[in-house]
């Protein structure tokens, strides 16, 4: 079929909103990095606890809502799992923006972190299932998109409120400022305005037609196939999504059946992938990026104008990912992006050891950032949303999602460890060594699926 006969408007329209999710999980990811000191003045933080119980309560959301919707999503459908996604981040913006205590304020945090773990499940999951597949890795790439934008807007809103308040004041004078005392509740509120977008947007999108025939409701999917490449590519379409579920038993998938040996190796895939994105050790990068930028000679506006080119690069790399992965593949961008880590860290470890500072590191830094954001960042979630069979599609997603949020949380949790054990030299070369390692793997493990049905893929991936 020739991609002019598809729907363009309609398909971008759709995954466009699911993209918002991405846009929500990125925007909260990243802004209470700037809201730390702010809401730790107003609430008295006084102890190390609490400042690292507040600054990661919500990754217990976060795999909590990645484990949960995946037995959701295949019960329910992926629409509502978009609308309830979208609700829990409109209420926990507001309420996380306007806690009066910090007990309220975590659980706000946590119920936020539920909502991105959704997001970051459902989102890529549902544009995979109903994007036409040459456009696939595009779509699915709108996403993380949709992330990087979210985490530049927050990277902006953080620097542009920083910079309302002078290096070295007193607590007492920080205290009452107005960043204290109202600054930081609008870098959370501000998110509610697309969260409620994103909500009505839900409500108005089809339901994936895949979830749909596999649920017996092949009138209703064939219509949304049709509407959106034409009565052919519907019926065909259908048909081969019909064959696969005919192949399949209609039970309830258990945990226990991933196991088997026609799905392990390909579960396998999925969380090896999820796990090689956190440790490729780039959200250090973003997660550490004042510590290691002041280690590197810059003063406070520095450091925070530096975090502003980064998420710049983030998404202007972004692009790159849009523009190939569709036309190169996404076993060369993967192989191209772990290839160029490994090299980008090891001269960041090479500098670390010499002494350098200032625009070297800036510069490796960049580079790192860039090979990252066109190749692992956009297309480990294309791939992970692809290559399940479409009936365990939906749990094995959440398994490989929710072991991302595991590796995400011990990244983040032994930087500091690792740091002071080998220094940022040998940190980052033990990163280098894992991308190499990441390198082996997609080399030996990983399918190409440019271009293929997702039913296709199901075949050959099980065969």
């Amino acid at each position: 079929m020739s991609p002019e006969t598809y729907n363009t408007r309609y398909v971008w329209l759709i995954c466009a909103v699911a993209a918002l999710g991405g846009l929500l999980f990125g925007y909260d990811w990243v802004v209470i990095g700037g809201a730390k000191p702010f809401y730790e003045s107003f609430f008295r933080l006084d102890s190390v606890k609490l400042v690292g119980w507040a600054n990661s309560c919500a990754l217990v959301g976060c795999l909590i809502g990645s484990v949960a919707s995946g037995a959701l999503s295949d019960r329910w459908g992926r629409k509502k799992l978009l609308i309830l996604a979208a609700f829990l981040f409109t209420v926990s913006s507001l309420l996380t923006g306007w806690a009066s205590a910090f007990p309220w304020f975590v659980a706000w945090r946590i119920v936020g972190g539920v909502a991105i773990g959704m997001a970051s499940n459902v989102s890529p999951m549902y544009i995979a299932e109903v994007s036409p597949a040459r456009w696939r890795g595009r779509l699915v790439s709108l996403n993380q998109l949709a992330i990087v934008s979210g985490v530049l807007s927050a990277q902006i809103v953080n620097w542009l409120i920083a910079q309302r308040v002078p290096d070295g004041v007193s607590a007492a004078v920080l205290r009452q400022s107005w960043n204290v005392q109202f600054g930081w509740r609008w870098m959370f509120c501000a998110v509610a305005v697309p969260a409620l977008v994103f909500f009505i947007g839900a409500w108005l999108v089809p339901e994936s037609p895949r979830w749909l025939a596999k649920n017996g409701r092949r009138d209703t999917a064939r219509t949304i196939l049709a509407r959106i490449g034409g009565e052919a590519y519907g019926l065909r379409a259908l048909e081969e999504i019909e064959a696969t579920v005919r192949s399949e038993s209609l039970l309830r998938v258990s945990w226990r059946e991933l196991c088997a040996p026609r799905l392990r190796k390909i579960v396998g895939i999925g969380m090896a992938l999820a796990v090689l994105l956190q440790w490729s050790g780039i959200n250090v990068i973003f997660n550490y990026a004042e510590e290691i930028y002041r280690g590197a000679g810059y003063g406070v506006s520095g450091v925070m104008f530096n975090i502003v080119i980064t998420g710049t690069i983030n998404l202007l790399f972004t692009f790159v990912a849009l523009a190939f992965v569709d036309r190169f593949g996404r076993r060369v961008l993967m192989l191209a992006g772990a290839g160029g880590i490994a090299v980008s860290h090891t001269l960041l470890g090479l500098a670390y050891h010499l002494g350098l500072k200032g625009l070297p590191v800036l510069l490796l830094t960049l580079t790192t950032i860039g090979c990252y954001s066109m190749s692992l960042a956009p297309i480990t979630w294309v791939l992970i949303s692809e290559i399940f069979p479409n009936r365990i599609r939906g749990l094995a997603v959440s398994i490989s999602v929710s072991a991302l949020w595991v590796a995400c949380f011990l990244l983040t949790f032994t930087f500091p460890l690792l740091n002071a054990a080998f220094g940022p030299s040998g940190t980052f070369w033990l990163y280098a060594g894992i991308c190499i390692a990441g390198f082996v793997f997609i080399r030996v493990f990983v399918p190409e699926t440019k271009a293929k049905t997702l039913e296709r893929i199901e075949a050959d991936l099980t065969a």
